[in-house]
């Protein structure tokens, strides 16, 4: 047997469930990106898989998967850049553990990360917002569920891995009422919920009854939903909303831009960044930067506090007609 195979189970068995007990979807992340990287080396070496050794998973194979990636999967460099990450963490582990490939395992430890553009968060505006809430079927049981999920997640910001793991008892609704979660990183955090999402919750959660370790958000076996699941169902709201809401049709609107979309309300409300951060579960505050520089309304209130200059705005003669004939060139 090649060295590949030990690596491999051990890595899921020992490094992620046994010494970092690395959540669900780490472990499903990381599968499948070791999943895609064995398929292409197959196709690229000809062996089978359980043939397959360390060497034959060298620096050169490694970059040829990333180009595979961008170029014939189009995956965007942020994937590029996570798919990577998930290789390196299994080379360090098999660092120790195979010396004998130690110049191949330093060599694909040494593949650097893509830099890539930081585009502006998109997000929606009070009318979008508006719009988009209208939009599920109020009498019917879907329409319901529909609207109180996407009312929870404007309001929150909760992640879309959030949102589909809420119980029941996640939920209270007397006084202090707020919504409990197990955020990315397996932190715990508390949510406090406005009268509008109370209100919102109790009648659903009055039309859904059911024992406390059931899903939040069910499908119609009664089952929790899933990542896939959320995102269609806001693509179809976003495309009857856009009926009435016209610039809805102009966005690129997913589960995680009803999360900009809280982030940005709590901001022009005037919340502190670092409060911004607590309430998303960000790891660092640095984080929540990337909302200040989508606020525009805040960059034009700076820039009504400039002076403007006193300096005439002039326009520049040339002194000699050479000179002029010089700079009309």
């Amino acid at each position: 047997m090649t060295a590949l195979a030990p690596v491999l189970q051990g890595f899921f068995t020992d490094r992620l469930a046994r010494q970092r007990h690395a959540s669900p979807h780490t472990v499903a992340a990381y599968r499948d990106t070791l999943r895609l990287l064995v398929g292409f080396a197959r196709t690229s070496t000809g062996k089978p898989p359980s043939r397959l050794d360390l060497a034959d998973l060298d620096a050169p194979l490694i970059g040829a998967f990333l180009d595979h990636l961008e170029h014939q999967r189009h995956n965007s460099v942020r994937t590029r850049n996570a798919r990577l990450a998930a290789i390196h963490s299994l080379y360090t582990y098999a660092e120790l553990r195979h010396p004998e490939h130690a110049a191949v395992i330093a060599r694909v430890l040494a593949i650097p990360t893509k830099r890539q553009d930081q585009a502006i968060v998109n997000f929606l505006t009070p009318a979008e917002i508006d719009a988009l809430l209208a939009a599920p079927e109020p009498t019917s049981w879907h329409g319901q569920r529909d609207h109180t999920l996407l009312q929870l997640a404007i309001q929150t910001g909760l992640r879309v891995s959030e949102l589909t793991t809420l119980r029941r008892v996640d939920v209270s609704l007397g006084v202090g009422a707020h919504v409990r979660c197990r955020g990315k990183g397996r932190k715990e955090r508390i949510t406090p919920l406005t009268s509008q999402s109370v209100n919102t919750l109790h009648a659903w959660l009055t039309r859904q009854p059911g024992p406390p370790e059931t899903p939040l958000f069910p499908t119609i076996r009664g089952r929790q939903l899933t990542r896939d699941a959320v995102a269609k169902l806001v693509t179809k709201h976003v495309a009857t909303a856009t009926a009435s809401c016209p610039s809805l049709g102009h966005k690129r609107v997913s589960p995680h831009t009803l999360r900009h979309t809280a982030a940005m309300q709590l901001l022009r409300a005037g919340v502190d960044t670092t409060v911004i951060a607590l309430w998303l579960g960000h790891e660092q505050v640095q984080t929540t930067a990337i909302y200040l520089h989508a606020d525009l309304t805040i960059k034009e209130r700076a820039l009504a506090r400039l002076a403007a200059p006193t300096t005439p705005v002039g326009r520049y003669r040339p002194s000699d007609s050479l000179l002029a004939f010089l700079d009309a060139l």
